[in-house]
C-alpha cells in the first residue's frame, strides 16, 4: 500500500486543483485525433491524461505546456470531459515546483510585479488612449472598456484599440477607462497554471470594479470576456460583458453606426478559439463585416467550430516555438489561399500571432491584419 500513495497522492491532488474529470477519460483518443499540434508534430492530449491518471509517472515538463487550451478536445470529447481543466492543474502543480518553461516565467513575473505580462509600467495603461478624448469610467458612465494587456502595451493592437474608441464615439456610446487601476483580467495567467496569481489579479478587479460601480464591460479580447462571463461570477462578479463584436452589430441595427464609404477589399475571417470554440461567438463579426459596403467576405476552409487556433492562448504567446511548428503561419497559408488580401481577427492575441506569422514567411505586401473596427472604422465618414 505504501508504494502506490504517492501516485494516489498526485492524481488526488490533479482532481482537488480543478481536474475532476481525471477518473472519466476512457482513452479513445479523440482528443489526441483533433488536436491541432498534431498538424505540425505528434502531441497527446490523451496521453497526457493517462499519465496523470497514473501520478505523472514518466512525466516530461515541457510536453505538458505544448496546449493552448483551444477548446477543440472538449467540444470533440464523447463524455464533454474538462480537458483543459485537467492540463491546468497539471501545469498548477508544476507552478509549485517552478517546473515551467523559461519563456512563461518572464510573463508570470511581469504580472506579478507590473500587474500585465508585457512589462509594461501601470502608469502607462491607457496611455495608448491619450488625445482621444475618452473619459475616465465613474458611476454615471455607462460602459467601462476594459483594455486587454496585449492592447495595452504591444503597438499594432494599439491601433486597433484606438481605432474601436473612435467608432464607439461615432455612434455615441457611453464609457470610460479605470487608467492604471486596471490589472489583468488574469486569464493565460490561471491557464498557464498560476491559479494563486489569477486570485490576486481577480481581486484587485473586482474591488476596483466595485469601487467604481461597473456594471456593464465592453471587451476587446475574446480571452477578457471568457474569464469575465464564466471565471469572474465564482468569484462574486457578475456583469453584463459585450465583445465589442456584439455591441458594434448592435449599434449598426440600431442606424447608431451607418458604414457608407466603400471597402473594396476580399476579407476572410478568422474565428479566434476563445470568442468562437469557447463562448459559440460566430456570427457578429461576420454580420459587422457584410455591413461594410465593397468587402468580399470569403472563408477559409477551417472557419467556425473547426477554426484553426492562432496558437497564442493558454501561454503560447509566450512559447517559443519553431517557425515550422507555427499554428499562425499555417492560418495564414490558409487565408492565401482564398485570394483575400485581408485576414481579419477580433482578438488582439490572434493579431500579434498572425502579423508575426506574415513577417515569418515574408508574405508583408501580399496579405494583411486588421481587426473587425479597423475595416469598419474605415466605412465611417469621418
Amino acid at each position: 500500500m505504501e508504494a502506490v500513495t504517492p501516485f494516489l497522492e498526485v492524481t488526488d491532488a490533479i482532481k482537488e486543483l480543478g481536474g475532476e474529470d481525471l477518473d472519466q477519460c476512457m482513452q479513445c483518443g479523440t482528443c489526441t485525433g483533433v488536436c491541432p499540434w498534431n498538424l505540425v508534430k505528434y502531441f497527446s492530449p490523451r496521453g497526457m491524461i493517462r499519465l496523470a491518471q497514473f501520478g505523472l509517472e514518466g512525466f516530461e515538463s515541457e510536453d505538458l505546456w505544448n496546449c493552448v487550451t483551444c477548446n477543440m478536445c472538449v467540444i470533440n470529447c464523447p463524455r464533454g470531459l474538462k480537458i483543459i481543466d485537467i492540463i491546468r492543474s497539471m501545469r498548477m502543480m508544476m507552478n509549485e515546483t517552478g517546473s515551467i518553461p523559461a519563456s512563461l516565467k518572464v510573463p508570470l513575473g511581469s504580472v506579478a510585479s507590473r500587474g500585465n505580462p508585457w512589462s509594461g509600467e501601470p502608469e502607462e495603461r491607457t496611455k495608448w488612449a491619450e488625445g482621444l478624448g475618452v473619459k475616465e469610467f465613474g458611476p454615471d458612465v455607462d460602459y467601462l472598456y476594459f483594455t486587454c494587456c496585449t492592447q495595452a502595451y504591444d503597438a499594432r493592437n494599439q491601433k486597433s484599440g484606438q481605432a474601436l474608441i473612435k467608432v464607439l464615439q461615432a455612434a455615441q456610446v457611453d464609457f470610460g477607462l479605470l487608467g492604471e487601476k486596471e490589472v489583468c483580467c488574469g486569464d493565460a495567467i490561471r491557464k498557464m497554471g498560476g491559479e494563486e496569481l489569477f486570485g490576486k489579479l481577480a481581486e484587485t478587479n473586482l474591488s476596483t470594479f466595485e469601487e467604481k460601480g461597473v456594471k456593464r464591460i465592453i471587451v476587446a479580447s475574446p480571452h477578457c470576456y471568457n474569464t469575465f462571463v464564466k471565471e469572474y461570477p465564482e468569484l462574486g462578479g457578475n456583469y453584463e460583458v459585450r465583445h465589442y463584436t456584439q455591441l458594434l452589430l448592435e449599434l449598426i441595427k440600431e442606424k447608431r453606426l451607418k458604414p457608407s464609404l466603400k471597402v473594396e477589399k476580399r476579407v476572410t475571417y478568422h474565428d479566434p478559439c476563445y470568442l468562437g470554440r469557447h463562448n459559440g461567438i460566430y456570427e457578429p463579426p461576420r454580420d459587422v463585416l457584410r455591413a461594410i459596403p465593397g468587402i468580399d467576405l470569403v472563408e477559409m476552409e477551417r472557419n467556425r467550430e473547426n477554426s484553426l487556433c492562432c496558437g497564442g492562448g493558454g501561454g503560447g504567446l509566450w512559447n517559443e516555438v519553431p517557425a515550422e511548428q507555427r499554428f499562425s503561419v499555417l492560418r495564414v497559408k490558409e487565408a492565401v489561399e482564398t485570394g483575400a488580401e485581408i485576414i481579419a481577427a477580433a482578438c488582439p492575441y490572434c493579431i500579434s500571432m498572425f502579423e508575426d506569422a506574415l513577417k515569418t514567411i515574408g508574405m508583408e505586401e501580399e496579405m494583411r491584419v486588421m481587426d473587425v473596427s479597423e475595416l469598419l472604422l474605415e466605412s465611417l465618414e469621418q
